[in-house]
């Protein structure tokens, strides 16, 4: 299939402005693995820029693109043992799991040996505990970004079933979203070239330590918008498992199901989020309190008797610089700013997947943005989670109001039926 023109030059503009993201990393004094990362997927990047000038060239482009930016790299840093840190406390976490059922050191005595995550993020170090890494191949399946992309793509996969389940046919335009045509290869493109952008790339192949947390986020999202509490529930007690920036997410996806489905399918997700939550997470609460509270929560916030790494020049941490009183600045800020998003779904409630993903992307943009201590690449999760909803869900249907779906009262004409003219 040709593609046309207009066409071939946003796509060749896309990966060249993908390019230039890539092409910094190796020029700046960023970490190895990252500048690895910039050089592969630069060479990836202009071989989709020009493969995407030719008119059959789409699936090349692709192709040449995913193979630069995550195929490569990624084999190439999991065969080296390169690495973000983060990679390596998982790893350990799920070790230290195994062997004394929960993920957190007693009496850290650096900044390598803190965990600050939730015990749910353990389960993507145990793979790296049975299989170990003695040889190249089992070190690479033993490797958490691995285990991490592999829960990403389910829950896409999971995610992409139920908005399809929900949509009355393909192939046409809806409020804020689009719908693949026949066979989904205009969906599956564009899922393609979002995967090797760097917003997808770079963490998978670097870190993967956000990717199970965003997919499980917009897999719950996706459940909340069709209308199941209870599988909306599970995949946020996973969720809110594994980092508390999780939490804020409940509260949206209490307030869709709320306007989908009513206050019984609201109440019962929140309770399933809830206990779920409390259930995986009270056996380290109970066996180490204080680490988990020292290493989870003080940690990075910048509070804990450690520096945190996370020291990105955004609003809130350049407030903590100025001393306590800006530290406390900081914290007011974000919690004015947690409190007008939560008014804002009381207000005005979502009425769907991308309105859903949009509040919960504001809120978490607002989180990262006022947050003591914080990163730039933290801000990738609500910009995947706003993206996803547009690719894969939107409003199917008609728009819901008060728990309705409204559709025009006009019927529908037949494809084949002729069109009726006035005798005018």
């Amino acid at each position: 299939m040709q593609i046309p023109v207009k066409r071939r030059l946003l796509w060749s503009g896309g990966w060249f402005l993908a390019l230039v993201w890539a092409g910094v990393f190796p020029l700046i004094a960023a970490p190895g693995p990252h500048r690895l990362w910039g050089a592969c997927a630069s060479a990836g990047y202009l071989c989709a820029a020009a493969a995407a000038l030719w008119p059959r060239g789409l699936r090349l482009s692709l192709g040449a693109a995913l193979t630069g930016a995550v195929a490569v790299p990624l084999l190439v840093l999991m065969a080296g043992g390169g690495a973000q840190s983060e990679v390596f406390v998982i790893e350990r976490s799920g070790m230290l799991t195994l062997s004394q059922a929960t993920p957190y050191l007693a009496d850290p005595r650096s900044v390598v040996e803190v965990t600050p995550y939730l015990p749910g993020m353990a389960v993507f170090g145990v793979p790296r505990a049975l299989i170990g890494g003695s040889g190249p191949l089992t070190g690479m399946l033993g490797d958490a970004r691995l285990w991490c992309a592999a829960v990403f793509l389910g829950c896409l996969w999971a995610a992409r079933r139920a908005t399809r389940a929900g949509s009355g046919r393909a192939g046409s335009w809806r409020a804020g979203s689009w719908r693949a045509g026949a066979g989904g290869t205009v969906d599956r493109s564009l899922l393609g070239a979002f995967a090797a952008s760097p917003v997808v790339a770079l963490p998978l192949c670097v870190s993967g330590v956000d990717l199970p947390l965003t997919g499980l986020l917009f897999l719950a999202l996706a459940y909340a918008a069709r209308r199941r509490p209870a599988a909306a529930g599970l995949a946020l007690a996973a969720a809110c498992s594994l980092k508390w920036t999780a939490w804020p997410a409940i509260a949206v996806a209490v307030a869709l199901l709320a306007q989908r489905g009513g206050t019984r399918a609201a109440v019962r997700g929140a309770a399933v989020a809830v206990a779920g939550t409390v259930l995986l997470v009270l056996p380290s609460a109970l066996l180490s309190p204080g680490p988990l509270v020292q290493q989870v929560f003080a940690f990075p916030t910048g509070r804990g008797p450690w520096q945190t790494p996370a020291a990105s020049p955004l609003p809130g941490r350049l407030l903590a610089d100025l001393g306590p009183a800006g530290w406390y600045a900081a914290v007011a800020l974000l919690l004015t700013g947690g409190l007008a998003v939560a008014v804002s779904l009381v207000v005005r409630p979502p009425y769907g997947l991308v309105s859903a993903a949009d509040r919960l992307a504001a809120g978490l943009c607002v989180a990262f943005l006022l947050a003591p201590a914080g990163r730039f690449g933290y801000l990738a999760l609500p910009v995947t989670l706003a993206v996803l909803a547009r690719l894969l869900g939107g409003v199917s249907g008609g728009e819901p109001v008060r728990g309705r779906v409204v559709r025009s009262s006009r019927p529908a004409r037949p494809a084949h039926a002729p069109a009726v003219r006035s005798g005018r």
